[in-house]
């Protein structure tokens, strides 16, 4: 597959895999980027949403 007809999921992806074969490159090798990254725009709202109410569940719960 050429360069230009690369999404930009695909790049990213590539230059990702590059970076995890680079060992100074990161300490942990994955971060909250990567998983943000992978999960698109929707998948990030339900995310934060998750935290946002587990947060609320475990506030509730320590009262």
């Amino acid at each position: 597959m050429s360069k230009d007809s690369e999404s930009p999921e695909q790049r990213r992806e590539e230059l990702r895999q590059k970076e995890l074969n680079n060992p100074s490159s990161s300490v942990h090798g994955s971060n909250l980027a990567d998983l943000v990254g992978g999960l698109g725009w929707k998948g990030t709202g339900v995310l934060i949403i998750l935290m946002v109410v587990g947060g609320f569940i475990i506030a509730w719960f320590f009262r």
